[in-house]
């Protein structure tokens, strides 16, 4: 199975990259340009950057990306990556891929960024997987528009915000699985199993 991380050039994709290469028969790949990198079974937005620099990087191969997911090419988005499966961000300009609708804004706190571990509420992203507490390092949060696709739920100071989104094979999850000890990796294991089945 061939395991492809869209890189936007933003920076360390080595724990993923090994979280990743833990599942059985998984290939991982890393290309930087948006198109080569549907030449995939599974695509993996990763968790490193920020919107507008991201967004950029997406733009030449974004909507040929956005008909790969409608068509069914599993994907898997983590922290910016599960940002750039919406529409837009406050964090920067340019175009997410609009998989789901709803728009990224900044966490509704007083300490921000949310670095640390905390609790995933009414998991539902995966049955073979489920999470109960995560890590996560990061200042925006999705807001969807669809609540069916929220699959988990998370609170930060008040401020409730998608754990997880899921339609299909698309799960995007704001948290930093390959950093939530073995039961993220495990998760990343049982998604990619699932969608290879």
């Amino acid at each position: 199975m061939r395991v492809t991380l869209f890189d936007y050039g933003a920076g360390n994709l080595h724990s993923l990259i090994k979280a990743l290469a833990t599942t059985p028969g998984a290939d991982v790949r890393v290309q930087e340009d948006p198109l080569r990198a549907l030449d995939t079974d599974v695509l993996v937005l990763p968790g490193v950057g920020a919107f507008g620099s991201a967004a950029a990087r997406l733009a030449p191969g974004r909507e040929a990306m956005r008909k790969a997911l409608d068509a069914g090419l599993p994907c898997l988005g983590i922290c910016l990556g599960m940002q750039l499966l919406f529409e837009e961000s406050d964090e920067g300009a340019g175009q997410g891929l609009g998989y789901f609708p709803g728009r990224v804004t900044r966490l509704a706190a007083r300490h921000v960024p949310q670095i640390g571990w905390n609790d995933v509420e009414e998991d539902r992203a995966l049955r073979s997987a489920r999470l109960s507490t995560v890590y996560y390092a990061h200042s925006f949060v999705c807001r969807a528009v669809e609540s069916r696709e929220v699959v988990g739920w998370t609170t930060h100071e008040g401020d409730r915000f998608p754990a997880s989104v899921r339609r299909g094979n698309v799960l995007g999850v704001q948290f930093h699985p390959e950093k939530s000890s073995q039961a993220g990796v495990r998760f990343v294991q049982a998604f990619l199993q699932e969608v290879s089945s």
